[in-house]
Protein backbone atom coordinates (compact mmCIF):
# COMPACT_ATOMS: atom_id res chain seq x y z
CA UNK A 1 0.00 0.00 0.00
CA UNK A 2 1.94 2.92 -1.16
CA UNK A 3 1.05 6.33 0.85
CA UNK A 4 0.70 8.46 -2.07
CA UNK A 5 -0.58 6.42 -5.18
CA UNK A 6 -3.89 5.38 -4.06
CA UNK A 7 -7.33 7.36 -3.07
CA UNK A 8 -7.93 7.42 0.59
CA UNK A 9 -10.93 8.29 2.79
CA UNK A 10 -11.73 8.73 5.69
CA UNK A 11 -14.96 8.79 7.81
CA UNK A 12 -14.45 9.14 11.18
CA UNK A 13 -11.71 12.36 12.40
CA UNK A 14 -12.23 14.76 15.36
CA UNK A 15 -11.35 18.40 14.53
CA UNK A 16 -9.94 18.42 18.35
CA UNK A 17 -7.38 15.40 17.69
CA UNK A 18 -6.52 16.03 13.99
CA UNK A 19 -4.91 19.44 14.01
CA UNK A 20 -0.59 19.28 13.85
CA UNK A 21 0.79 20.68 17.25
CA UNK A 22 2.46 23.59 15.94
CA UNK A 23 -0.93 24.89 14.45
CA UNK A 24 -2.62 25.00 18.05
CA UNK A 25 0.67 26.49 19.27
CA UNK A 26 0.31 29.40 16.89
CA UNK A 27 -3.38 29.56 17.31
CA UNK A 28 -3.06 29.41 20.86
CA UNK A 29 -0.46 32.13 21.53
CA UNK A 30 -2.91 34.38 18.47
CA UNK A 31 -5.84 34.72 20.64
CA UNK A 32 -3.89 34.43 24.01
CA UNK A 33 -4.53 31.64 25.63
CA UNK A 34 -2.33 31.26 28.97
CA UNK A 35 -1.14 27.46 28.26
CA UNK A 36 0.13 25.85 31.14
CA UNK A 37 4.02 25.46 29.83
CA UNK A 38 5.84 28.04 28.00
CA UNK A 39 7.97 25.51 26.18
CA UNK A 40 6.42 23.98 23.23
CA UNK A 41 7.70 20.38 23.60
CA UNK A 42 5.80 20.37 27.18
CA UNK A 43 2.91 21.38 24.89
CA UNK A 44 2.98 18.75 21.78
CA UNK A 45 3.52 16.13 25.14
CA UNK A 46 0.19 17.65 26.20
CA UNK A 47 -1.86 17.29 23.09
CA UNK A 48 -0.47 14.03 21.78
CA UNK A 49 -0.23 10.29 22.48
CA UNK A 50 2.73 8.23 22.42
CA UNK A 51 2.68 4.62 21.44
CA UNK A 52 3.38 3.59 25.04
CA UNK A 53 0.42 5.94 26.87
CA UNK A 54 -2.44 4.51 27.76
CA UNK A 55 -5.45 6.59 29.29
CA UNK A 56 -7.81 5.00 31.18
CA UNK A 57 -11.22 5.75 29.88
CA UNK A 58 -12.97 7.70 27.32
CA UNK A 59 -13.26 10.25 30.23
CA UNK A 60 -9.62 10.82 30.90
CA UNK A 61 -9.04 11.48 27.28
CA UNK A 62 -11.42 14.30 27.53
CA UNK A 63 -10.20 15.77 30.58
CA UNK A 64 -6.51 15.44 29.67
CA UNK A 65 -6.03 15.83 26.03
CA UNK A 66 -9.99 17.26 24.04
CA UNK A 67 -10.00 20.27 26.61
CA UNK A 68 -7.22 21.75 25.71
CA UNK A 69 -7.64 21.35 22.04
CA UNK A 70 -11.49 22.33 22.30
CA UNK A 71 -10.31 25.39 24.00
CA UNK A 72 -7.75 26.44 21.37
CA UNK A 73 -9.72 26.11 18.71
CA UNK A 74 -13.18 27.89 20.52
CA UNK A 75 -13.15 30.92 18.14
CA UNK A 76 -14.34 31.76 14.48
CA UNK A 77 -11.04 32.51 13.40
CA UNK A 78 -9.27 29.31 14.91
CA UNK A 79 -12.20 26.69 13.82
CA UNK A 80 -11.28 27.80 9.97
CA UNK A 81 -7.58 27.37 10.17
CA UNK A 82 -8.04 24.12 11.72
CA UNK A 83 -10.69 22.41 9.36
CA UNK A 84 -8.50 23.69 6.09
CA UNK A 85 -4.78 22.22 7.83
CA UNK A 86 -6.66 18.93 8.78
CA UNK A 87 -8.04 18.52 5.15
CA UNK A 88 -5.28 19.47 3.45
CA UNK A 89 -2.70 17.59 5.24
CA UNK A 90 -4.51 15.08 4.93
CA UNK A 91 -4.13 14.79 1.09
CA UNK A 92 -0.86 16.04 1.49
CA UNK A 93 0.15 13.30 3.64
CA UNK A 94 -1.94 9.68 2.47
CA UNK A 95 -3.72 11.31 -0.58
CA UNK A 96 -6.84 11.44 1.49
CA UNK A 97 -9.24 12.52 -1.25
CA UNK A 98 -12.02 12.27 0.59
CA UNK A 99 -12.48 13.16 4.14
CA UNK A 100 -15.32 13.39 7.09
CA UNK A 101 -14.21 16.02 9.80
CA UNK A 102 -16.93 15.93 13.20
CA UNK A 103 -16.93 18.10 15.87
CA UNK A 104 -19.18 19.59 18.88
CA UNK A 105 -20.01 23.36 18.12
CA UNK A 106 -20.91 23.80 21.50
CA UNK A 107 -17.73 22.68 23.20
CA UNK A 108 -15.93 25.59 20.81
CA UNK A 109 -18.60 28.47 21.68
CA UNK A 110 -16.74 29.52 25.67
CA UNK A 111 -19.95 28.48 26.98
CA UNK A 112 -22.24 30.36 25.22
CA UNK A 113 -19.84 33.12 24.76
CA UNK A 114 -19.81 32.41 21.19
CA UNK A 115 -22.27 32.36 18.69
CA UNK A 116 -22.87 28.72 17.64
CA UNK A 117 -23.60 29.95 13.75
CA UNK A 118 -20.19 31.64 13.70
CA UNK A 119 -18.17 28.84 15.46
CA UNK A 120 -20.24 26.50 12.07
CA UNK A 121 -19.80 28.79 9.27
CA UNK A 122 -15.97 28.50 10.33
CA UNK A 123 -15.38 25.33 9.67
CA UNK A 124 -17.66 25.54 6.83
CA UNK A 125 -15.19 28.22 5.41
CA UNK A 126 -12.10 26.12 6.25
CA UNK A 127 -13.32 23.25 4.35
CA UNK A 128 -13.91 25.60 1.34
CA UNK A 129 -10.81 26.91 1.40
CA UNK A 130 -9.15 23.47 1.73
CA UNK A 131 -10.95 21.75 -1.36
CA UNK A 132 -10.18 25.07 -3.27
CA UNK A 133 -6.59 24.49 -3.12
CA UNK A 134 -7.10 20.99 -3.23
CA UNK A 135 -9.74 20.42 -6.15
CA UNK A 136 -9.41 16.48 -6.04
CA UNK A 137 -10.25 16.47 -2.36
CA UNK A 138 -14.04 15.70 -1.73
CA UNK A 139 -14.67 16.95 2.40
CA UNK A 140 -17.58 17.40 4.59
CA UNK A 141 -18.72 18.18 8.28
CA UNK A 142 -20.28 15.93 10.96
CA UNK A 143 -21.64 17.64 14.07
CA UNK A 144 -22.15 16.01 17.19
CA UNK A 145 -23.93 15.76 19.90
CA UNK A 146 -22.50 14.69 23.38
CA UNK A 147 -23.92 12.26 26.60
CA UNK A 148 -22.79 15.28 28.76
CA UNK A 149 -24.76 18.17 27.13
CA UNK A 150 -28.45 18.33 28.16
CA UNK A 151 -31.09 16.46 25.74
CA UNK A 152 -32.21 20.36 24.89
CA UNK A 153 -28.70 21.31 24.16
CA UNK A 154 -28.16 18.61 21.81
CA UNK A 155 -31.38 19.22 20.16
CA UNK A 156 -29.93 22.70 18.94
CA UNK A 157 -27.11 21.16 17.44
CA UNK A 158 -29.10 18.66 15.35
CA UNK A 159 -31.16 21.78 14.55
CA UNK A 160 -27.98 23.57 13.30
CA UNK A 161 -26.98 20.83 11.21
CA UNK A 162 -30.51 20.87 9.46
CA UNK A 163 -29.92 24.14 9.02
CA UNK A 164 -26.21 23.94 7.31
CA UNK A 165 -27.31 21.00 5.28
CA UNK A 166 -26.65 22.48 2.11
CA UNK A 167 -23.22 24.34 3.21
CA UNK A 168 -21.35 21.28 4.12
CA UNK A 169 -22.38 19.63 7.21
CA UNK A 170 -23.47 16.20 6.13
CA UNK A 171 -24.01 14.46 9.40
CA UNK A 172 -25.37 14.47 12.83
CA UNK A 173 -23.39 12.20 15.45
CA UNK A 174 -23.53 11.34 18.98
CA UNK A 175 -20.41 10.92 21.33
CA UNK A 176 -18.87 11.54 24.40
CA UNK A 177 -18.47 10.05 27.71
CA UNK A 178 -20.58 7.75 29.49
CA UNK A 179 -23.08 9.27 31.76
CA UNK A 180 -25.29 8.08 34.30
CA UNK A 181 -28.83 9.80 33.41
CA UNK A 182 -28.02 9.52 29.82
CA UNK A 183 -30.79 7.58 28.47
CA UNK A 184 -30.03 7.06 24.72
CA UNK A 185 -33.93 6.11 24.02
CA UNK A 186 -34.54 9.81 24.42
CA UNK A 187 -32.57 10.20 21.17
CA UNK A 188 -34.52 7.63 18.54
CA UNK A 189 -36.77 11.03 17.67
CA UNK A 190 -34.03 12.98 17.02
CA UNK A 191 -31.96 10.61 14.51
CA UNK A 192 -35.53 10.04 12.64
CA UNK A 193 -35.20 13.53 12.41
CA UNK A 194 -32.04 13.54 11.24
CA UNK A 195 -32.92 11.14 8.86
CA UNK A 196 -35.87 12.84 7.66
CA UNK A 197 -34.22 15.86 6.36
CA UNK A 198 -31.67 13.41 4.35
CA UNK A 199 -28.89 13.70 6.89
CA UNK A 200 -26.25 11.18 7.28
CA UNK A 201 -26.48 9.16 11.02
CA UNK A 202 -23.41 8.01 13.15
CA UNK A 203 -23.69 6.96 16.88
CA UNK A 204 -20.43 6.43 19.43
CA UNK A 205 -21.42 3.31 20.97
CA UNK A 206 -20.02 -0.31 22.03
CA UNK A 207 -16.72 1.28 22.50
CA UNK A 208 -17.00 1.55 25.68
CA UNK A 209 -20.61 1.41 27.87
CA UNK A 210 -23.50 -1.78 27.45
CA UNK A 211 -24.44 -3.64 24.72
CA UNK A 212 -27.87 -3.35 26.19
CA UNK A 213 -27.47 0.67 24.80
CA UNK A 214 -25.46 -0.80 20.94
CA UNK A 215 -28.62 -3.05 20.77
CA UNK A 216 -31.47 -0.20 21.27
CA UNK A 217 -29.08 1.65 18.66
CA UNK A 218 -28.77 -0.82 15.65
CA UNK A 219 -32.40 -2.17 16.04
CA UNK A 220 -34.08 1.01 17.00
CA UNK A 221 -32.47 3.45 15.65
CA UNK A 222 -30.46 1.53 12.83
CA UNK A 223 -27.82 4.59 11.69
CA UNK A 224 -26.09 4.28 8.66
CA UNK A 225 -22.56 3.88 10.64
CA UNK A 226 -21.60 3.02 14.55
CA UNK A 227 -18.17 4.42 15.49
CA UNK A 228 -16.37 2.03 17.10
CA UNK A 229 -18.43 -0.54 18.10
CA UNK A 230 -16.44 -3.48 19.67
CA UNK A 231 -18.71 -4.61 21.92
CA UNK A 232 -20.90 -6.05 19.09
CA UNK A 233 -18.28 -9.55 18.80
CA UNK A 234 -19.60 -10.25 22.23
CA UNK A 235 -23.48 -10.85 20.86
CA UNK A 236 -23.83 -13.07 17.14
CA UNK A 237 -27.36 -11.67 17.07
CA UNK A 238 -26.28 -8.50 17.40
CA UNK A 239 -23.96 -9.00 14.60
CA UNK A 240 -26.45 -10.73 12.37
CA UNK A 241 -28.93 -7.52 12.68
CA UNK A 242 -26.07 -5.00 12.25
CA UNK A 243 -25.45 -7.05 8.95
CA UNK A 244 -28.95 -6.99 7.92
CA UNK A 245 -29.23 -2.98 8.67
CA UNK A 246 -26.36 -2.30 6.34
CA UNK A 247 -24.68 -0.43 9.44
CA UNK A 248 -21.05 0.18 8.45
CA UNK A 249 -18.46 0.49 11.58
CA UNK A 250 -16.13 3.11 11.97
CA UNK A 251 -12.69 1.06 13.35
CA UNK A 252 -10.35 3.48 15.68
CA UNK A 253 -7.21 0.70 15.72
CA UNK A 254 -4.58 3.29 17.84
CA UNK A 255 -7.34 5.10 19.01
CA UNK A 256 -8.63 2.07 20.84
CA UNK A 257 -5.34 1.08 21.72
CA UNK A 258 -4.59 3.83 23.62
CA UNK A 259 -7.65 4.67 25.39
CA UNK A 260 -7.46 0.92 26.80
CA UNK A 261 -10.68 -0.30 24.64
CA UNK A 262 -8.19 -3.25 23.50
CA UNK A 263 -5.66 -4.85 25.04
CA UNK A 264 -3.03 -5.26 22.05
CA UNK A 265 -3.24 -5.74 18.73
CA UNK A 266 -3.85 -9.73 19.15
CA UNK A 267 -7.21 -8.46 20.78
CA UNK A 268 -7.79 -5.95 18.04
CA UNK A 269 -6.81 -8.81 15.37
CA UNK A 270 -8.92 -11.04 17.02
CA UNK A 271 -11.92 -8.46 16.85
CA UNK A 272 -11.59 -7.13 13.35
CA UNK A 273 -11.29 -11.67 12.09
CA UNK A 274 -14.35 -11.75 14.02
CA UNK A 275 -16.01 -8.78 11.94
CA UNK A 276 -14.64 -10.76 8.51
CA UNK A 277 -16.05 -14.09 9.69
CA UNK A 278 -19.68 -12.29 10.07
CA UNK A 279 -19.62 -10.10 6.80
CA UNK A 280 -19.29 -7.20 9.26
CA UNK A 281 -18.18 -3.33 6.98
CA UNK A 282 -15.97 -1.51 8.46
CA UNK A 283 -13.84 1.47 7.87
CA UNK A 284 -10.06 2.29 9.12
CA UNK A 285 -9.84 5.58 10.78
CA UNK A 286 -7.54 7.56 12.92
CA UNK A 287 -9.92 8.77 15.00
CA UNK A 288 -7.24 11.85 15.16
CA UNK A 289 -3.99 11.74 13.46
CA UNK A 290 -2.21 14.37 15.61
CA UNK A 291 -3.40 13.10 19.10
CA UNK A 292 -2.39 9.59 18.03
CA UNK A 293 0.54 10.16 16.01
CA UNK A 294 -0.46 8.66 13.08
CA UNK A 295 -2.51 8.86 9.87
CA UNK A 296 -4.11 6.54 7.69
CA UNK A 297 -1.36 5.40 5.89
CA UNK A 298 0.00 4.42 9.29
CA UNK A 299 -2.95 2.95 10.46
CA UNK A 300 -2.98 0.54 7.35
CA UNK A 301 0.42 -0.42 7.53
CA UNK A 302 -0.05 -1.54 11.46
CA UNK A 303 -2.78 -4.21 10.28
CA UNK A 304 -0.54 -5.12 7.33
CA UNK A 305 2.74 -5.88 9.45
CA UNK A 306 1.12 -7.36 12.48
CA UNK A 307 -0.89 -9.88 9.44
CA UNK A 308 -4.47 -8.71 10.78
CA UNK A 309 -5.55 -8.07 7.33
CA UNK A 310 -4.25 -8.25 3.52
CA UNK A 311 -3.64 -5.40 0.86
CA UNK A 312 -6.71 -6.90 -0.73
CA UNK A 313 -8.74 -6.54 2.92
CA UNK A 314 -7.53 -2.82 3.03
CA UNK A 315 -8.35 -2.40 -0.12
CA UNK A 316 -11.80 -3.59 0.63
CA UNK A 317 -12.36 -1.22 3.89
CA UNK A 318 -10.84 1.32 2.17
CA UNK A 319 -13.71 0.66 -0.34
CA UNK A 320 -16.37 0.82 2.07
CA UNK A 321 -14.77 3.94 3.09
CA UNK A 322 -16.03 5.93 -0.04
CA UNK A 323 -19.19 3.57 -0.42
CA UNK A 324 -20.42 4.64 3.64
CA UNK A 325 -20.09 8.07 2.77
CA UNK A 326 -22.23 10.51 3.67
CA UNK A 327 -20.76 13.35 0.84
CA UNK A 328 -23.17 12.73 -2.05
CA UNK A 329 -21.42 9.81 -4.46
CA UNK A 330 -21.86 12.19 -7.67
CA UNK A 331 -19.56 14.80 -6.29
CA UNK A 332 -17.20 12.33 -6.61
CA UNK A 333 -15.49 9.62 -8.53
Amino acid sequence: MKRISIPRAELHTHLGGAVDPPILWSLAHYQGIKLPSKDYWDFEDLVTIDENEKNKNIKELHNRFYYWTELIQSSPYAVEMSVKSIIGGGYRKCNLVLQELRFNPMFRNHKGKKDLDHIIMAAVRGMDEAVLEYPKVKAGIILMMDRTLSLRENKIILEKAIKYKNRGVIGIDLAGPQKRDFNIRDYKSLFDKAKNYGLGTTIHTGEEGSLAEMRYIVNEINPDRIGHGLLCVKDKNLMKQIVKNDIVLETCVSSNLRNSKVKNLTEMGKIIKTYLDNNIKFTINTDGPEMYRTNIFKEQELLRKAGILTPRQIKQCNDWAFEASFIPHNTYS
